[in-house]
């Protein structure tokens, strides 16, 4: 009854939108709407309906990036790079923290409203009855306004798995998977071996696939032997070493000669994503000079990826930190910061919130929990059980609560670690920045 009444409610909204003049708020209230369900994985829709609206990336490089973690922070570096060499750059990622502008950017910029609204009708227009889910209707978008604009580079984000996430329409001139762990398994399988084979399924033959997991499953290599991609795996065919304040990478060329590139600054966001995006520069047919690429990654920033905001002497770090592997990470960072360290941790109930709360208790003096009232949000309450050590461990009504209450009550010397969730990131952000 629930599917029955859900397809008449999307016949009910199915009524061409773009005969109407509507706002980005509206076009995205509709987006939710238009839909039955939320994900429906597959790519025979969205690809009837890119090809009516005829996309076309002839003059543009297009790099597609998967990965469970690590894609924003590769797409981050890649871009830096080539907009300091003076080229021009689009990139479509996802999810976003304030405004769904920050999805689509061109030159550093976010989308505007009026260019994200002009495509959203195109799409409309062309899809007729074709059902498109909300993710689907933000990647055309992103698409259409890269076809239209023809940007030297195009980078694309992969919003979940690979081989059938609707990023993958396009066969892409360099494929990207930076790493594969457990993650979204309701979706994508509780293995590695079968989430590997998904993400490696935007490989293309006779193209670049760049690997940089460290220890990937076996079907990466094994997907891309079977169609004749040109594998390049981290700690074979590229690495990096660390030395002091810079680091050293090694790798290929697109011609198969080693390449070498010393003294680069250590970077804002993960080594190991930066060495996987100079990789990548060696196969964007678009001539950049040693130093830029140095300054590219020293200087390569991400909202909510270890994002350090300073007000009042207190040090913010915002990092979203969603699943084990991205955890894990943020333990080691934190375990190097001096002073006092706050945990402020807000999840959604489908993550390994059990081994997230293993990995992070240990490294942090107060916790505080929030719950996350969207869809799948895992409340406090739920959190605060899965710890062991209650005493420091405390539930609070929201992030902007817990704000206050630090900038009232604690010393100015501490370091406050704000994670678990983009909700989470994004509540911060907006109660950092909204001023007293």
């Amino acid at each position: 009854m629930d599917t029955i009444l859900s397809i008449l409610r999307y016949i009910a909204l199915d009524m061409s939108q773009s005969e109407k003049k509507l706002n980005l708020s509206e076009w995205l209230a509709w987006m939710e709407q238009c839909h039955p369900s939320e994900i429906e994985l597959g790519l025979d829709r969205i690809k009837q309906v890119a090809e009516k609206l005829a996309i076309d990336f002839t003059g543009s490089t297009v790099v597609t990036v998967a990965g469970t973690n690590g894609k924003g922070s590769t797409v981050s570096y890649i871009s830096n790079i080539y907009l300091k060499a003076g080229y021009s750059v689009g990139s479509f990622t996802s999810p976003h923290f304030i405004e769904y502008n920050e999805r689509v950017r061109l030159n550093g910029v976010n989308a505007s409203d009026e260019l994200l609204c002009r495509a959203f009708e195109k799409i409309d227009k062309a899809r007729g009855q074709i059902p498109l889910t909300y993710f689907e209707f933000g990647t055309l978008a992103a698409l259409v306004i890269f076809s239209e604009t023809k940007p030297d580079l195009v980078l694309l984000e992969v919003g979940l798995g690979g081989r059938l996430d609707a990023v993958n329409i396009i066969d892409a001139d360099i494929s990207v998977v930076t790493t594969v762990a457990l993650d979204h398994t309701d979706w994508l399988g509780d293995d590695r071996d079968v989430i590997g084979y998904e993400k490696a399924g935007i490989f293309r033959s006779g193209k670049p696939a760049i690997c940089g997991d460290l220890d990937p499953p076996y079907t990466v290599a094994e997907h891309a032997e079977n169609i004749g991609a040109q594998l390049l795996q981290a700690g074979n065919s590229f690495s990096f070493s660390e030395a002091g304040n810079h680091w050293h990478w090694s790798g290929k060329t697109a011609q198969g000669q080693s390449a070498n590139i010393d003294n680069i600054p250590m970077p804002q966001l993960p080594l190991q994503n930066a060495s996987t995006a100079l990789q990548v520069c060696q196969f964007i047919d678009l001539d950049v000079s040693e130093e830029q690429l140095r300054d590219g990654v020293g200087t390569a920033s991400l909202t909510g990826r270890m994002q350090q905001i300073e007000q009042d002497g207190i040090q913010y770090w915002l990092d979203v930190a969603h699943n084990p592997e991205a955890a894990e990470l943020l333990q080691k960072r934190v375990a190097e910061l001096s002073g006092s360290k706050i945990l402020v941790l807000g999840m959604l109930a489908d993550k390994d919130c059990q081994q997230v709360i293993q990995l992070l208790e240990p490294v942090f003096d107060q916790i505080y929990l929030v719950s996350l009232n969207v869809p799948r949000g895992q409340t406090s309450e739920q959190l605060q059980a899965m710890f062991t050590d209650q005493a420091k461990v405390q539930s609070v009504a929201s992030v902007a609560t817990v704000i206050d209450s630090i900038k009232n009550n604690h010393n100015a010397a501490e370091n406050v670690i704000i994670a678990g969730s983009f909700y989470t990131v994004a509540d911060a952000l907006t109660a950092l920045t909204e001023g007293p």
